[in-house]
């Protein structure tokens, strides 16, 4: 039998330049390994699909092609273009490795990805080891949500947090561990896998779409494993844009509403969020009776009731399953 190979996905958003310098990281990573690499520009419309695609020709780089979503429908999207892409030749990898644009591998960091999963049959998603231009570590394992999580990291009160520090979300590991899930800047994912649960979930624009399929993965009996000898440099936040939002967008609101409500029920969804409130209300309430700043999103909780309020009286229509193209369609 041949070896397992690897399909690459590089998704590009204005920001054409350092997807090049991720997908160059990956080119080294992946020599020796049987694979090959895919960019894909999420709609840019700010001529980066011309501008990567003559670099790679220039380049002379080969297992490395660039295409086009044709439209953008954010994060997950965009990536299920490419693992629907395929292989050059139309067919299906054994492994898809998401890589994010802002994203740098060490050489050898795709590699401990890909022989974890080749030793590991019960690992579903691997996820590597992220920190900063600046060597700090980036929190990129996490636990699922819960209403439990949702009043710890809201209150912000330390005796809360040490009552409920095994709801708390992030969780800083740096030894390789079993997580519930991973953030998606270098995650290495089993095609068989993907084949089982379905790919991302589009309805996510961006923001809990991969808490969403590692929810799926471990639901079907796949472990998520955090890889602290694969290691990753990550500016982040490049094509998002978030170190700059004056407030937090609606589609990170969208996001964590469909997320409790897909995975929970919509009854739990409003309790998440009245747990956010109370939680929320009384950090308010803190700072003004002590004089401590209040550190909040501006005008947060307001945003969130609005729309969390609308979302579960809006009228549950049921709309067909959008028809997915198949491997190399």
């Amino acid at each position: 039998m041949s070896d397992p190979r690897i399909l690459t996905i590089v998704l590009n958003y204005k920001t054409a330049q350092m997807t090049l310098k991720a997908a160059e990281a990956a080119r080294i990573a992946m020599e020796g390994l049987p694979g090959e690499i895919v960019i894909v520009d999420n709609d840019s419309q700010d001529g980066s699909f011309a501008e990567m695609s003559a670099h790679v020709a220039k380049a002379g780089w080969d297992r490395i092609r660039v295409i086009q979503s044709g439209h953008n429908g954010g994060y997950g999207a965009g990536n299920n273009v490419g693992i629907c892409a395929g292989m050059a030749d139309g067919s299906r990898p054994d492994y898809v490795y998401i890589l994010n644009s802002d994203a740098f591998p060490e050489p050898d960091a795709i590699r401990v990805l890909y022989d974890h999963l080749n030793a590991t049959p019960s690992t579903g998603f691997a996820g590597s080891y992220i920190a900063g231009e600046d060597g700090v570590q980036h929190t990129t394992t996490f636990r699922f949500p819960s209403i439990w999580s949702e009043f710890e990291g809201s209150v912000h009160f330390g005796p809360v947090s040490k009552l409920l520090k095994s709801y708390r979300v992030p969780r800083e590991l740096t030894e390789t561990a079993q997580v519930d899930w991973l953030a998606g800047a270098s995650v290495m994912m089993r095609q068989d896998v993907l084949d089982e649960i379905g790919l991302f979930d589009e309805t996510f624009f961006l923001y809990f779409e991969e808490t969403d399929l590692c929810r799926r993965a471990q639901r079907a009996g796949h472990q998520v494993m955090f890889l602290a000898d694969s290691k990753v440099t990550h500016i982040g936040s490049v094509s998002t844009g978030m170190k700059e939002w004056a407030r937090v967008p609606d589609y990170w609101f969208a996001s964590r509403w469909h997320y409790f409500s897909k995975n929970h029920g919509r009854a739990y969804a409003a309790c998440a969020t009245g747990f956010r409130l109370v939680g929320g209300g009384l950090y308010w309430l803190r700072c003004k009776l002590t004089g401590k700043t209040y550190s909040s999103a501006p005008h947060f909780l307001r945003t969130m009731t609005a729309h969390d309020f609308g979302a579960f009286f809006k009228s549950q229509r049921e709309t067909p399953a959008r028809a997915r193209p198949q491997i190399g369609e």
